[in-house]
C-alpha cells in the first residue's frame, strides 16, 4: 500500500499565502508567453515527487514534461481546472492532489449512456469504472475530485464561465475521426471564464492531416484553426514536447513509439531511442468581455 501524505497541499496553502503577500509574483491569466520555460512552483514539484505516483508514470516525466507544461498553461492554487478526458489518469494523479484544498480539479469524461450499445458503451463504461475506482482508493489524492460525465454530441463540462483553466493532452486526433472536434472546442469556451486558458498538447503532423487519418497525428494548423473557429484566441506556443527524432512515418502512427509500441520485438531498441512523439504544446485565451 501506498503512503499518503498531506504535504503537497500544505505546500499549496503556503505557496498561495506567499502570493499573496506579494512575496510570489502572481500569474496572469492573459500574459504572453514567457521567452523561456517557467519554473513550476514549490507546491507542483511537492505533488510530482508523491509516493503516490507509479515508478512508470514518473519514468515518462522525461517525455511529457509536467512541470513546464503546466507552468506554461499557468496553472496556479484556487483555480478551477477541467481535464477532457484523463483516461487513465496520468494527469490526474498530478492536478487533483496539486488543487484538494485549495482549487478544484473536474475529470471529464464520455457519458457512457450517450454512447450507442455495444464496443463503445462498453470502454466508454470501463474507463468511468476505472477512474472512479481510482478517485475513491487513494481519498488522500482524490477526495475532491469530481467526474462530471459528458455526451459527445453535445459537450457539456460544467456551468457556463465556471472554469479557468480546460486541459487536454493527446486527444483531439480522436475528435477529428469522430466528428466531434467542433463541438469539444466550442463546449471548451463555453465552460471558460472570460480571460480562462484552453491548454492543447496534441501529436503534431508534419502537415495538415485529412480527418479520416488514422496515424494519431494532427497538423498544428488545423488545431489552432480549430480553436480560433470556437472564439479562442492564441496565447503562446511552447516547444516543450517538441521531439525531433519522431520521424511521424511509423507503421502503426503514434502508437509504434513508447508508450504503445506496437511494433515488432526486433525494433524495440529503434523505436526506445526515438522516445515519445512529437507534440505541440499551444496556449489560447478565451477573450474578456469589453
Amino acid at each position: 500500500m501506498r503512503r499518503t501524505s498531506a504535504f503537497p497541499i500544505r505546500a499549496s496553502l503556503l505557496v498561495l499565502a506567499l502570493a499573496t503577500a506579494g512575496a510570489i509574483p502572481a500569474l496572469a491569466q492573459d500574459a504572453p508567453a514567457p521567452a523561456s520555460q517557467p519554473a513550476a512552483d514549490a507546491a507542483l514539484q511537492a505533488v510530482l515527487a508523491g509516493d503516490w505516483r507509479s515508478a512508470d508514470n514518473r519514468a515518462r516525466d522525461a517525455y511529457r514534461h509536467p512541470a513546464e507544461t503546466l507552468a506554461f498553461f499557468g496553472l496556479a492554487p484556487g483555480q478551477t481546472v477541467v481535464e477532457i478526458t484523463p483516461g487513465g489518469g496520468w494527469y490526474a494523479e498530478i492536478l487533483a492532489p496539486y488543487l484538494r484544498g485549495n482549487g478544484q480539479y473536474v475529470a471529464a469524461i464520455v457519458d457512457p449512456a450517450a454512447v450507442a450499445e455495444g464496443r463503445g458503451r462498453d470502454y466508454q463504461q470501463r474507463g468511468k469504472d476505472a477512474l472512479e475506482k481510482r478517485f475513491a482508493d487513494a481519498p488522500a489524492q482524490y477526495d475532491a475530485a469530481k467526474i462530471v460525465a459528458y455526451d459527445p454530441a453535445a459537450p457539456k463540462f460544467g456551468d457556463a464561465g465556471s472554469a479557468d483553466l480546460v486541459l487536454t493532452f493527446r486527444n483531439v486526433h480522436n475528435w477529428r475521426g469522430a466528428g466531434q472536434a467542433e463541438g469539444m472546442f466550442k463546449g471548451f469556451f463555453e465552460v471558460l471564464k472570460p480571460g480562462g486558458v484552453l491548454g492543447v498538447v496534441e501529436h503534431r503532423a508534419a502537415q495538415d492531416v485529412p480527418a479520416d487519418d488514422r496515424s494519431g497525428y494532427v497538423g498544428q494548423a488545423q488545431v489552432i484553426a480549430m480553436a480560433e473557429a470556437a472564439g479562442f484566441v492564441l496565447d503562446g506556443k511552447s516547444e516543450v514536447n517538441a521531439n525531433p527524432k519522431d520521424t511521424k512515418d511509423h507503421p502503426n502512427g503514434v502508437w509504434t513509439l513508447p508508450p504503445g509500441n506496437n511494433h515488432d520485438a526486433a525494433d524495440a531498441a529503434k523505436y526506445r531511442a526515438i522516445g515519445e512523439s512529437d507534440r505541440m504544446t499551444l496556449r489560447f485565451v478565451k477573450p474578456a468581455r469589453d
